[in-house]
């Protein structure tokens, strides 16, 4: 049997293809260069640009794709989330995401404990809908958040719980097909009459289903003997599971297939009951080999997993606001940690193993220290790390020197752990390579990244040559070289000498008699390509010279902040956190951080970057990034997409001018100033409706939006009246009047100002200038910079920058902290406000600690719940730990912090004509819920303007900044 021939160039039927595609599909069809660009790469070292995307609808869409690629000789994929590790879903074809539209669970049944899924249900959606039936889907993979169902299905996805649930092959039921020719069929499992039946005829499938059994017969010994002996794998064609037919369970033959036999448009899957209770012991060792010689002592009390992470990603975790918990509550500094996980019913029998365990290690010399995680509070920081432990460990990449991800899928028995992984330690230092390593111990994979600069001289080859002796050390313990990740492009070349020459063949013939065509994600599991071709980066782009506005202070500049992404995937989460509402709100992936990242990598690597940064359909990738800076905090690799599209809108209006919209809301103070000082008649005109529609076409001001209030009485002029409490005696604050509570809701500020005078501060408050923060949201970066230069020269020059520097608005008072620093980096007095800054609330809680301020037992507030809604901005720059501690603070109150995500609103974003309907989108993914939910007494606060005035509209409930409650407890 020899290889398939080489395919013409795409080039000629593109887009007479896509025109077909367009007719056939209610689907979107896109064709274009920056669609394609975001769909030529996963989350693997790879890259293949397509010839198109589509995003089907249904499995018509499905069919009629399959039949007119294959009709113009071009090859297809089906994708889900796209973080494929090895290359899988990449593709010289067409790209199907099935993730846009293919994600209904069109049943679930507790009784037969079964669902029947779509292949772009998310692994973490399922689990949420089983969970009130007391069930869930076996695997747990780290990125269950965003993997779906049909990747899992593509690559037999396993995770920390394959020591009892095994691997995704072990609960698929069912699946409903689209071949290689595009005609459908449903195969489960088949006693002989059934497949003889079917087998009548000229179908694709009668051929499929007569040829099977003669492959299975002509090569029965090579299929006995051929495989891994270790059963946690994930490579090849799995015809060991057909051995013994009749029956044949198809379903589970084709788990991990990659997509190159058939494509799932439905799945029935099952299910398995969700432990009631979970607890972890945290071992702590002084390296990564006493870690893993730990490991048998674990497996003897019979855990639900034991998972493995080292230094290299605990010291990256302390340095990223979302991740640093686990840090904290950890004793001393361990070179690695052990999880070891215990699941059941009875929660005391799962403590006692706790103790069991640590007094096992103890007794055997196994590590220093045994932290126990017993309640879900104790356990979120630690189930954070570890399921981010990928993209921690991405984030220590510099330039193009990344962990790349060529032998960290192999699998040994445990037993032999400890050995293998001293002897692979022994191979990379031999390389001059270091490494980082996490995983699964209690079924011996480990995810070691080596890390390379395939830029760079012999690179390439020293990283084939590691492959090669890592597979010849796991072929030698009799392991598996692919344990849950699969072959794709970076294993698959070798599966004929782990294999074997005859159980190859035969896998080759079940690839020609599935795919005669070779339509199929061909060149995966067999006759691929070398490993060292389609690298991304042996080749990189060369970005022409750009000079920014902001700092980028990453190697590469701009172009290096946005190549920082690696495409894991983690910004198309949508049930915790705030990454990425655009995405949550859309399910495209050009509103996913990543897409957008991808995108401007793609502009930046034009000859003239700064020419290509004005790229309209670029702009259009951007659009709906609402700069709410939550990659910033939730992206391990800290891809910061507010600052990369105000530089990108600041390139754009260099060519085109500064639209008057994005003017007028960059000089919001101004406006708001003249609001104030024009009130109650300047509120008029927001109630006008012929007024709102003319603003709505001429200026694009949603007339569906109300617009703020002004008060008369505003901050800065209240404050000249004030007279201050008491006398001072903890030094000076200055309090900075923010560009909107000061003018609509000066109340919030009057409160800030009383509260840290009553705690013994002589307040100042800072009412000349902006921060310049809507400038900076609307890419106004020149403006934004002399605003910045104002302010720092001001508070300096009054004393401000040797006391504390406060703000009720965290957009702005973290600007002083962010961006100023970034746009005056060497600016004296930007470095030492930014040092000056912090939130009201950290001082207001060492107040009432220290006895500065006394609260009411007795105020309106206690015995209610008050539900909080973090801002975004601070939950990015500062966390909102203060903000949750002060209302903690005032007695009798029961504090609810809401994992809602973004409200929507974004500063201008939801007063904008075209956004407004995405914005109520965002804040009804889980805010306008949760809010709702809430009790009828219960006290809504949140930080945030925009999300209060959101909270009100969405909702019409009225929010309260937590320093208002404060003042109203205070005694």
């Amino acid at each position: 049997m020899t290889a398939a021939p080489p395919r013409p160039s795409t080039a000629g039927v593109a887009s007479d293809l896509a025109a077909e595609l367009t007719r056939a599909l209610d689907g979107e069809v896109a064709f274009d260069d920056y669609s394609r660009h975001l769909f030529s790469q996963d989350a693997s070292m790879y890259a293949m640009t397509p010839a198109g995307v589509v995003y089907p609808r249904h499995a018509d869409d499905v069919i009629a794709t399959v039949r007119l690629a294959g009709e113009a000789g071009l090859p297809v994929l089906a994708r889900g989330a796209g973080t494929s590790l090895v290359g899988q879903t990449i593709t010289p074809g067409i790209v199907m995401d099935l993730s846009r539209h293919m994600y209904e669970i069109s049943e679930l049944d507790p009784g037969t404990r079964t669902a029947r899924v779509q292949p772009g249900v998310v692994q973490d959606d399922l689990n949420r809908a089983a969970a009130k039936h007391g069930l869930m889907f076996g695997p747990d993979t780290s990125t269950s958040n965003r993997a779906t169902i049909g990747g899992m299905i593509g690559n037999n996805s396993a995770g920390s719980g394959s020591l009892r649930f095994g691997m995704t092959i072990d609960h698929v039921l069912e699946m409903d097909l689209v071949l290689g020719d595009a005609s459908t069929t449903r195969w489960g499992v088949l006693d002989e009459a059934e497949r003889a039946r079917r087998a009548q005829g000229d179908s694709l499938e009668a051929r499929i289903l007569r040829g099977l059994p003669d492959i299975l017969r002509d090569n029965a010994d090579a299929i006995a003997g051929g495989f891994p002996e270790y059963w946690r794998r994930a490579g090849g064609y799995r015809l060991d599971r057909l051995a013994g037919a009749p029956p044949y369970d198809l379903a589970k033959f084709l788990v991990g297939s990659e997509g190159t036999l058939a494509v799932a448009t439905s799945a029935l899957v099952g299910l398995v009951p969700k432990p009631a209770k979970q607890v972890f012991a945290v071992g702590h060792f002084r390296s990564v080999i006493e870690a893993t010689a730990a490991t048998e002592d674990a497996l003897s009390l019979d855990p639900a997993g034991v998972e493995m992470i080292d230094k290299t990603i605990l010291d990256l975790s302390r340095q990223k606001i979302e991740y640093a918990g686990l840090g904290r509550i950890l004793e001393g500094d361990p070179a690695a940690l052990v999880f070891v996980s215990f699941t059941g019913d009875d929660e005391a029998g799962l403590v006692d193993s706790l103790d069991k365990l640590a007094a096992l290690w103890a007794g055997n010399g196994h590590g220093y220290a045994t932290l126990r995680a017993v309640t879900p509070a104790q356990q979120a920081d630690l189930l954070k790390v570890r399921k981010s432990a990928l993209g921690l460990l991405m984030a220590a990449s510099e330039g193009a020197r990344r962990p790349l991800a060529f032998v960290e899928d192999t699998a040994v028995p445990p037993q032999h752990l400890a050995e293998y992984t001293a002897r692979f330690r022994d191979v990379l230092q031999r390389h001059g390579l270091e490494a980082g390593f996490y995983g699964h111990c209690s079924v011996g994979c480990l995810h070691i990244r080596p890390f390379v600069d395939l830029t760079k001289p012999g690179q390439v080859e020293t990283m084939r040559t590691v492959a090669e002796e890592i597979k010849d050390l796991v072929k030698e313990y009799g392991g598996a070289n692919s344990s849950e990740h699969g072959d794709g492009l970076a294993r698959s070349e070798f599966n004929r000498e782990l294999f074997g020459d005859e159980l190859y063949e035969a896998m080759r013939q079940v690839k020609q008699l599935f795919d005669p065509s070779d339509v199929l994600n061909p060149g995966k599991i067999v006759d691929a390509p070398k490993m060292t071709e389609h690298l991304r980066d042996a080749n990189p782009p060369q970005p022409g010279p750009l000079r920014t506005r902001l700092t980028f202070d990453v190697v590469g500049g701009m172009f290096g902040a946005a190549d920082r992404c690696m495409n894991i995937g983690l910004c198309r989460k949508s049930t915790t956190g705030t990454m990425c509402p655009s995405y949550i709100a859309t399910r495209m992936e050009e509103h996913s951080t990543r897409g957008r990242a991808g995108a401007l990598v793609k502009a930046l690597s034009e000859g003239d970057p700064h020419e290509a940064l004005s790229d309209d359909r670029l702009h259009e990738a951007l659009d709906l990034c609402l700069s709410c800076k939550a990659c910033k905090a939730e992206c391990p690799l800290g891809v910061d997409m507010a600052s990369l599209k105000a530089e990108a809108l600041a390139a754009k209006y260099d060519k085109t001018g500064v639209p008057l919209r994005s003017r007028v809301f960059g000089a919001i103070r101004t406006l708001n100033r003249l609001g104030s000082a024009t009130a109650p008649l300047s509120n008029i005109p927001g109630r006008i409706k012929p007024l709102r529609s003319f603003m709505d076409r001429r200026m694009g001001i949603a007339r569906q939006r109300p617009l703020p209030r002004f008060e008369r009485e505003n901050l800065p002029r209240w404050f000249k009246r004030h007279r201050p409490v008491g006398t001072p005696t903890q030094g000076r604050v200055t309090m900075l009047a923010d560009s909107f509570t000061s003018f609509s809701e000066p109340g919030i500020g009057k409160a800030v100002v009383q509260l840290l005078e009553r705690a013994g501060y002589d307040v100042r408050l800072e009412s000349k200038g902006c921060c310049g923060r809507p400038a900076i949201s609307k890419g106004l970066l020149d403006d934004a910079r002399k605003k910045a230069e104002h302010l720092a020269a001001s508070l300096c020059a009054s004393g401000a920058a040797d006391g504390p520097i406060v703000g009720c608005e965290p957009s702005c008072i973290l600007t002083l902290r962010a961006e100023h620093v970034s746009l005056l980096p060497d600016d004296p007095n930007v470095r030492a406000v930014a040092e000056r800054v912090r939130l009201p609330e950290e001082l207001l809680v060492e107040a009432i600690d220290a006895g500065r301020l006394e609260l009411r037992e007795d105020s309106w507030l206690a015995g209610r719940t008050v539900v909080f809604h973090g801002h975004c901005h601070q939950k990015a720059e500062a966390g909102t730990a203060a903000t949750v501690a002060l209302l903690k603070r005032i007695p009798g109150v029961t504090v609810q912090e809401l994992d809602a995500g973004c409200c929507g609103m974004a500063g201008s974003f939801g007063y904008e004509t075209e956004h407004y309907d995405i914005s109520l989108r965002v804040g009804e993914d889980r805010l306008f819920p949760a809010v709702r939910a809430a009790a009828p007494d219960a006290v809504i606060a949140a930080t945030g303007t925009s999300c209060r005035e959101q909270i009100h509209h969405g909702t019409h409930r009225t929010a309260r900044h937590p320093i208002e409650l404060l003042l109203e407890a205070l005694a």
